[in-house]
């Protein structure tokens, strides 16, 4: 829990040196050569352990990689940013962010976990300290004033899926949809814009369990339970190693299915592609059980200036490409800054929470966005295919089919 060390600020400010990153993402500099403001500590929670791991260092990265880019400063003030292990239950979450109160923190950020985010609401609500989440979101989480988000609400991918394919999808479609126990705001808002009493569902959801580290065969009997009903379309919401066993054991339990596969970004985000690759070696064209359509907010091959020198910095830092998660956290400081540059020389938690209500627009590597009254962004939401890119498996942007918040 400590400010990035110096090697690692060399290494981000190494590749962020050829891109032209501060001018290319439109962040307003204005009184960055004035005398240096106060320094501060911003606290960052995010999980360094467990399924949650690889999210919570997309997290970290993309942090770090807006600081390198603006000199270790937000606002005009030095920086030190102060970890914390969320770990994976609302105890740990609190434990957390009680620790980074101690220490004085102006704002916090992360949070991977929805069960952490629900569990220290009340701690920073009380504690009056802003908290700009860059991940959980879940759909409960209502009437706050201290905690912003700059991810989405969990229900918002499957609205926007579902009101998408309700119109594209033939009368004749059986849809089928499979997810964990615990996935209720992401099916809930993919039947709620879909149409719950749509004859295309093929039966109520399809609940599976081990949804953090599901074993081999852990989803086998569910596949099939799903697949027995004869559909031509699967939604389904896993992510990370649950992403790629429902996959994988999807194409060995009925290699016959090669309908399309339809889902939040999340089941094909992050590190999840590269390791189907690895795992499912039995040749590139065979890989696949069908074409997988995924819907997200973000895209690493978004068209506009900020997700160019964004994307092309963080390639040219991690040797992968951003996720959303990372870009969410990368917008996290975005915010930040901006807000702590209107609260002034000598900025309070009170004075920085005011002043996220003003800062308007955002111009992000997903496009403009803005928060919208219950502090979340009001956004546009893209429709991806995967597909190869000689041996390796990739994101491609299809379209836009919603805005949303």
């Amino acid at each position: 829990m400590s400010q990035m060390n110096r090697r690692r600020a060399l290494q981000l400010l190494a590749a962020l040196g050829t891109t032209g990153l501060v001018a290319g993402c439109g962040t307003d500099d204005e009184g960055e050569s004035a005398a240096a403001g106060s320094p501060i500590k911003i606290g960052l929670v995010a999980p360094n352990r467990g399924s949650g791991k690889t999210i919570g260092e997309d997290i970290v990265n993309g942090f770090e990689l807006y600081l390198a880019a603006h000199g270790q400063r937000l606002g005009g003030h030095p920086v030190t940013l102060v970890k914390a292990d969320e770990g994976d239950s609302a105890k740990t979450g609190q434990a957390a962010v009680n620790d980074l109160l101690k220490q004085g923190v102006l704002a916090l950020t992360g949070v991977v976990n929805p069960t952490v985010m629900s569990g220290i609401r009340d701690i920073v609500e009380e504690a009056r300290v802003p908290l700009i989440g860059s991940n959980a979101s879940p759909v409960s989480l209502q009437s706050v004033v201290y905690i912003w988000r700059t991810s989405y609400v969990l229900d918002e991918p499957g609205r926007a899926l579902g009101a998408y394919l309700k119109q594209r999808l033939p009368a004749s479609s059986r849809v089928v949809i499979i997810a964990p126990e615990g996935s209720l705001d992401v099916v809930q808002g993919f039947r709620q814009g879909f149409g719950v009493d749509d004859p295309r569902l093929a039966g109520g959801p399809v609940w599976t369990g081990a949804a953090g580290n599901p074993g081999e065969n852990s989803y086998a009997s569910d596949i099939r339970k799903a697949l027995n009903r004869k559909p031509t379309a699967i939604f389904c919401h896993f992510s990370g190693t649950a992403a790629i066993q429902f996959i994988r054991q999807l194409r060995r339990t009925h290699p016959a299915y090669t309908g399309p596969i339809y889902a939040p970004g999340f089941l094909t985000e992050g590190t999840v592609l590269d390791e189907l690759r690895g795992v499912l070696a039995d040749g590139a064209d065979a890989m696949l059980p069908g074409p997988i359509h995924t819907v997200s907010n973000y895209s690493a091959d978004l068209n506009n200036n900020a997700n160019r020198v964004f994307a092309s910095a963080y390639r040219k830092t991690f040797n992968v490409s951003p996720s959303t998660y990372a870009m969410a956290s990368y917008d996290a400081a975005q915010v930040l800054d901006k807000a702590i540059r209107i609260a002034g020389a000598e900025p309070n938690p009170q004075q920085v929470n005011l002043a996220l209500g003003k800062i308007g627009q955002i111009d992000s590597p997903r496009g403009v966005w803005q928060f919208n009254q219950p502090r979340t962004p009001q956004q546009r939401w893209y429709l991806r295919t995967v597909q190869f890119d000689g041996r390796l498996l990739s994101n491609v942007m299809i379209n836009e089919i919603a805005t949303l918040g």
